[in-house]
């Protein structure tokens, strides 16, 4: 019996990445990134396309249908009519749009044949190529699919914010069986991701990348600016829908986020990267982060009362929003939540393969109990022989042991205080390490917080880490009782893990703040007594269950700090290559490979070899 191979993809703006099924099945997704080491990377996505079909054993003559994840003529009739309206304003910006446009992007379709002929003739080594059909869907299309499809629900309403598609901003949608219908469209400008987005470039972060570090300062300060937000810059309907005042901003036409107007309403120019974060940055992010949530939940609440139906999937960026998710899974407006986990346009390459099974095939769906990501466990694997030949290749000195010592030996290690560097399985697919590509440590150690954000991650010190619970056990450790395998919902440590700080603690920031322990797990534990946690199943990740479970039994502490293995600057590993030179530049004790074990100071120097003088990329 064949079988229909449809490959999605999704590039040219940011986190390009290609995603293959098989009859409806996910078999691979990737994003270009971890290839090319390039952080966000927006390029074609020549290498995650090779590794689909090649670790597939495939090439292009076995796929039925390629799918782009936007309709990029529409996009180009957005930014005419856009321009048009502002005129002469935004001269400039128009002048450097119209360059790459109708250099390539205007040319979209054949420029993306002729680079999967090239493709294709590496893989077959052949003159002669003849490209799948090409389809097209749409931005929020794709979001909308990449968020129902691969849920455990019958039906559901869908939800999707980010910055902008097409046209739109927020999209409603309902799901039922294998199709997906939209309800309704808010349209660019009035983008609640580009409110986020203002006040991450005005606080000093980049945008498209540093809206999470925006999330993370939000606890230290109050919202005082929250009214000023809603009775100045949006208006907020109580159904949720807004609208923006388009005199505070300029992305619709220049080059910066924010106008002067918005400048002279909190009194201050926008912050530059190496500048203090002082209390009015962490006031400001408390403030658009209170309007954020109540626009989710108002839209929700709406969509429920208008639908009647229990579920609810959400994708687009703000759904990596993860406090957001918290509070809106809090309000039980819905019996459940089902958030994908590659939310942001990496995770519509996906969405877009679906749409080429679903939508243009008119395939039946199968849904599963839980959901049909595997994980997000979709991405490169290599195996104990190609790690074990690598570190001969480099002369390293490792130790392989079956996985029960393993395991232990890393609890002991845990235990210890040290700083583990985790490489098993498959790469996860999106923005989140899961136990696949990970730094771990002992949520118990005071000292774990500063050790990892300072000389492992090398970033601000006022970001929290994130733990990985045991499933079963996530109820006597948090304030929940869902399931939350990709680390998507923030919630409150458990009341009785818990201790207050005094007057005189609270005033601290950054490091010093969360030096104080706050809990027993204070590793973990935010400034408001809140975590990011992520649910391990036996069933999605065994060996990572497996080493969470030794650990619980030498300490009867069932989670591990859990961060990505990277360094600030720098996408997460994906090959052994990668994961032993992010360990020899860092301050990571010990890197497990699979089933070899490396410790730090048993490593060869390499001062003389030009490869590792290289330094880490900081942004």
């Amino acid at each position: 019996m064949t079988k229909d191979f449809i490959l999605g993809i999704s590039c040219f703006y940011h986190d390009s990445a290609a995603a293959l099924i098989c009859d409806g099945e996910i078999i691979s997704a990737v994003q270009e990134e971890r290839f090319s080491r390039k952080k966000h990377d927006s390029r074609f996505p020549e290498n995650a396309i090779k590794y689909c079909l090649t670790s597939n054993n495939l090439d292009l003559r076995d796929i039925k249908n390629i799918v782009y994840y936007e309709k990029p003529l529409l996009t180009f009739e957005r930014l005419l009519e856009t321009y048009l309206a502002v005129a002469p304003r935004g001269g400039r910006s128009f002048i450097a749009a119209m360059q790459v446009w109708l250099k390539e992007k205007l040319f979209l379709k054949s420029e993306l044949k002729k680079r999967f002929k090239l493709i294709q003739k590496e893989i077959t080594k052949t003159k002669q190529v003849n490209i799948p059909v090409l389809l097209f869907a749409e931005h929020h299309q794709s979001h909308a699919a990449a968020a129902f499809y691969p849920s455990p629900f019958e039906d559901a309403v869908i939800l999707c914010m980010d910055g902008v598609g097409e046209w739109a901003t927020t999209s409603a949608w309902i799901g039922k069986s294998n199709k997906i219908e939209p309800l309704w469209e808010i349209s660019f400008p009035h983008s609640l991701g580009l409110l986020y987005s203002a006040f991450t470039y005005y606080c000093g972060f980049k945008v498209n990348s540093g809206e999470y570090k925006l999330m993370g300062l939000a606890p230290y300060g109050k919202p005082i600016y929250a009214n000023k937000i809603r009775n100045e810059i949006i208006d907020i309907k109580e159904d949720g829908t807004f609208r923006l005042n388009m005199s505070f901003f300029k992305f619709h036409r220049g080059f910066r986020m924010t106008s002067q107007k918005f400048h002279k309403l909190f009194g201050s120019r926008p912050r530059d990267a190496e500048d203090e974060l002082t209390q009015f940055h962490m006031d400001l992010a408390s403030s658009i982060q209170e309007v954020t949530e109540e626009i989710v939940i108002k839209i929700a609440s709406s969509l429920r009362k208008e639908t009647g139906l229990t579920n609810i999937c959400l994708a687009g960026g703000v759904a990596l929003n993860c406090v957001a998710n918290g509070k809106l899974l809090e309000k039980k407006i819905f019996n459940d939540i089902w958030i994908q986990p590659a939310s942001g346009d990496a995770g519509s390459a996906l969405g877009a393969a679906f749409i080429g099974w679903y939508e243009h095939l008119n395939k039946s769906r199968k849904v599963t109990k839980t959901d049909s990501m595997k994980g997000t466990y979709l991405g490169c694997n290599f195996s104990n022989e190609e790690i074990i030949n690598y570190l001969k290749e480099i002369n390293a000195s490792f130790e392989t042991y079956k996985d029960e010592d393993l395991f232990e030996k890393i609890a002991l290690h845990l235990e210890e205080g040290k700083v583990i560097g985790w490489f098993n399985g498959p790469m996860e697919f999106g923005p989140r390490a899961l136990g696949g590509r990970s730094i771990i440590g002992d949520p118990r150690n005071k000292e774990m917080q500063s050790v990892m954000n300072l000389k492992i991650k090398y970033r601000e010190s006022f970001r929290p880490f994130a733990p990985s619970v045991l499933e079963e056990d996530v109820s006597s450790q948090f304030e929940m009782k869902n399931k939350s395998p990709y680390m998507l919902l923030v919630c409150s440590v458990k009341k009785e893990l818990c201790t207050e700080m005094n007057a005189e603690q609270s005033k601290l920031f950054g490091i010093d703040k969360l030096n104080i322990s706050r809990s027993t797990l204070p590793a973990i534990t935010h400034v408001d007594y809140s975590a990011r946690v992520q649910t391990v199943s036996k069933e999605t990740n065994y060996r990572y269950y497996n080493l969470i479970n030794a650990f619980k039994k030498l300490t009867n502490c069932p989670v591990v700090v859990n961060t990505s293995f990277n360094v600030r600057g720098e996408p997460i590993v994906c090959s052994p290559q990668d994961a032993y030179r992010c360990f020899m530049r860092t301050g990571i004790d010990i890197l497990v490979l699979q089933n070899q074990l490396l410790y730090k100071q048993a490593q060869p120097k390499k001062e003389k070899d030009e490869t590792w003088k290289k330094e880490f990329e900081l942004d």
